[in-house]
């Protein structure tokens, strides 16, 4: 396998992954991200991709256990970062407050991925460079506070002139409260007293006596009959301030310029957290785009083979999930054995479907996407990936769909090697049907002898016969139903496929003169071809019926196995119960016997001494056989031996039961059978067809059925009508 890939982009149009792109930036909840997400292409080298895939899978499997990995979002400090790179600039606070942001941010993600480093080893070997650092953080704090302000304390200049500012303020307001009042006083005001101009309170002055308050005028209302006059006495103190606020500011930037340089040397930083934040971001999407399809990462193989197992198109399943319709799987393997798959069949029936499904699963694998596959599916990577899906008529070059496609086979030609996957839909039209195929025979047999792999949809006889012909070449149909002639919408290896043509055509209403017509006018042999193809279709899907049939009576054998098995289970703890209770039984019968043989001894000779030294004897020989046990385990045996008892006297009930049962059935007499005569209609006892009897002699009678007549006894006849 070469670690460089190369993927033209007429494959990333073809197969449509323009649309999946946009599908995942969907899921981005940054700008740059979906930025990010929109320019993805196959990875070039396979040491980066390998580290993508896993990157993905490991935050995929992120939201099914229990440390999910924390949020990543923040706000774009790109033009900060370009203004950090230009001298005697500086940052406002509000650029300082989304550093701060996005340090935290980055800071908190950098420790919970070293924090569960067991979890998600490749995600924290691949953040593991970046610095962590609160430093950055606690500079800007310390000058400014959680609303965007530069704090009073920021500098001992800023302190001193904030406070002078606060008495000003103090001084502005009380004077112009006096004026208020003695102008009030002389009614010169309006009834709204005061008002705000420039963000100055002023008086509200009636325009009569507007020269009788000093005061600097700031303007008037739409009428002209209030006038907005400053007080003389607050015009002092507002210049004051001014000049104040201009210090004010100039400390402010002041600061803000220090601050800035000291930020300046984190910018190296502070890209790498942005950049950091940015591709968590799309792994995040690709995840999250995963699991809408449940999909997964599938075992990469070193050798060329590709196993995909229940593999769904992405657009289609997701389009299909949306408006609640059932998506087909497929199964689809290259292997060296089998490097070319040609599918044939009937239009509608998947074909291209299957082809693009291959196509955009490699495409979204070897940029970092995790498919939508069964977990048992295998995969290899490809350098090349070469489409020809669709038409294609380029007008404004002037070139006819074979033209394009010609000059498409021409750039095959030249790029097809055995790292190559090709992928062709209808392969061979656009021209006669004869020389276009025999043409397309010949491209393929360069692409087979070059080793590429590659899946081909065709309509032409000669190159499913050529897939028969070659080693490493196969065949395959989108089944059909043969008597429906509805798609099933699986792929089926190992058989070309019949194009159903006129079969099709009649189920469409097409009349059936005019179809044996068209039969009529194309070779014998090729309707002979196709119509064994269709009956091995068919007979294929009697083979698959069968195929389920064994493997469903297979499973019940299995079933039935497993009960017989747990009923031999049961049977054996009975029998050693029972050969428990009969060796308990007889054990107590041997003791029953000696005990009486000393008590006939002792009866004929009377000797108590012997019989007590016999019977302590006794004892002792059988109380060496007992194991001592405990009180609870004394206390279990006597429950076990009750409960196999209760269980032995309800089984032997039942059995006395039924054998009475069964004697009192024998006391009743059977029913008598009616004597036959002849005429009476009848017939052989469990059969089915009905005589008459023409005649009886010694026990046979002889049975006329109409077509024949029958000797047979008469205790073998039933009576269906009498004479």
């Amino acid at each position: 396998m070469q670690s460089m890939i190369d993927i033209p982009h007429k494959t990333l149009k073809d197969l449509e992954f323009s649309t999946v792109l946009n599908q995942v930036s969907d899921y981005c909840i940054t700008q740059l991200g979906k930025e990010k997400v929109l320019e993805i292409k196959p990875y070039q080298d396979k040491k980066t991709l390998l580290l993508g895939l896993r990157l993905t899978d490991e935050y995929l499997s992120s939201f099914i256990n229990n440390n999910r990995i924390p949020n990543h979002g923040f706000d774009t400090i790109s033009k900060e970062l370009k203004l950090l790179q230009i001298e005697n600039t500086y940052l406002e606070t509000s650029s300082l407050q989304k550093i701060v942001a996005i340090s935290l941010t980055s800071n908190d993600l950098l420790k919970f991925f070293e924090k569960f480093d067991e979890y998600y080893p490749n995600l924290r070997l691949f953040t593991s460079h970046i610095e962590i650092t609160s430093q950055l953080v606690n500079n800007i704090d310390e000058i400014v506070d959680r609303f965007g302000d530069v704090k009073d304390h920021a500098s001992l200049l800023l302190s001193e002139i904030r406070r002078s500012i606060n008495k000003i303020k103090g001084k502005i307001n009380s004077s112009f409260t006096s004026a208020l009042n003695n102008y009030h006083r002389l009614d010169y005001l309006d009834d709204i007293r005061e008002s705000v101009v420039d963000n100055k309170r002023v008086l509200a002055v009636k325009a009569m006596y507007r020269r009788k308050v000093k005061g600097a005028i700031m303007g008037g209302s739409k009428t002209g009959s209030i006038i907005y006059i400053e007080p003389e006495v607050t015009l002092k103190y507002s210049r004051e301030l001014n000049n104040l606020q201009y210090e004010e500011g100039e400390e402010v930037v002041r600061i803000l310029k220090n601050i800035t340089n000291i930020i300046r040397t984190y910018e190296p930083l502070l890209q790498s957290y942005q950049s950091l934040l940015t591709t968590i971001d799309v792994i995040s999407a690709k995840a999250k785009y995963a699991k809408s399809m449940s999909a997964c990462l599938p075992e990469l193989v070193e050798d060329q083979s590709m196993y995909l197992r229940d593999a769904f198109h992405p657009l289609l399943y997701l389009t299909n999930l949306e408006n609640k319709k059932k998506t087909f799987p497929q199964t689809i393997s290259l292997s060296l054995e089998h490097r070319i798959v040609v599918i044939s069949g009937p239009n509608a029936g998947g074909k291209s479907i299957t082809l693009k499904t291959v196509g955009l699963l490699q495409l979204m694998l070897q940029s970092g996407m995790l498919i939508p596959v069964h977990e048992g599916s295998k995969v290899c990577l490809f350098s090349k990936i070469l489409t020809d899906i669709g038409d294609n008529q380029s007008i404004e070059n002037h070139l006819s769909t074979y033209s394009y496609r010609l000059k498409q086979m021409n750039y095959f030609l030249k790029r097809c090697d055995k790292n190559t996957l090709f992928l062709i839909d209808e392969f061979g039209t656009g021209s006669d049907p004869e020389l276009g195929g025999a043409l397309a025979e010949t491209f393929l047999e360069v692409f087979y002898d070059r080793k590429a792999f590659g899946i081909i949809t065709t309509h032409y006889s000669n190159l499913k016969l050529l897939a028969n012909e070659k080693q490493f070449m196969i065949n395959a149909n989108m089944l059909f139903d043969e008597h429906s002639l509805e798609p099933k919408y699986r792929l089926a290896l190992g058989q070309a496929g019949s194009s159903f043509t006129f079969e099709v055509a009649q189920k469409n209403g097409i009349p059936f003169n005019l179809i044996n017509k068209s039969k009529k006018k194309i070779e014998r042999s090729k309707v002979r071809f196709d119509a064994t193809i269709a009956k091995l279709q068919k007979e294929r899907s009697k083979l698959e019926k069968t195929g389920q049939s064994l493997k469903l009576n297979e499973k019940k054998k299995i079933a039935e196995a497993d009960k017989l098995e747990a009923i031999n289970l049961k049977i054996k703890k009975k029998l050693e119960s029972y050969q428990e209770l009969y060796d308990s039984n007889q054990r107590l019968i041997y003791l029953g016997q000696k005990v009486n043989d000393l008590s006939e001894k002792y009866f004929n000779n009377k000797r108590k001494r012997e019989l007590m030294s016999e019977l302590f004897k006794l004892v002792q020989i059988e109380n060496s056989k007992r194991v001592k046990l405990t009180q609870k385990e004394r206390q279990a045996k006597k429950v076990k031996e009750k409960k196999f008892e209760k269980e032995i006297t309800q089984k032997v009930n039942i059995i006395r039961k039924n054998k009475k049962a069964a004697k009192q059935s024998l006391k009743v007499l059977p029913k008598p059978k009616p004597t036959l005569k002849v005429g009476d209609r009848v017939r052989i006892e469990d059969g089915r067809a009905i005589g008459s009897i023409d005649k009886i002699e010694k026990n046979k009678a002889i049975v006329n059925y109409g077509a024949f007549t029958t000797n047979i006894n008469l205790n073998r006849l039933e009576l269906v009508a009498d004479k």
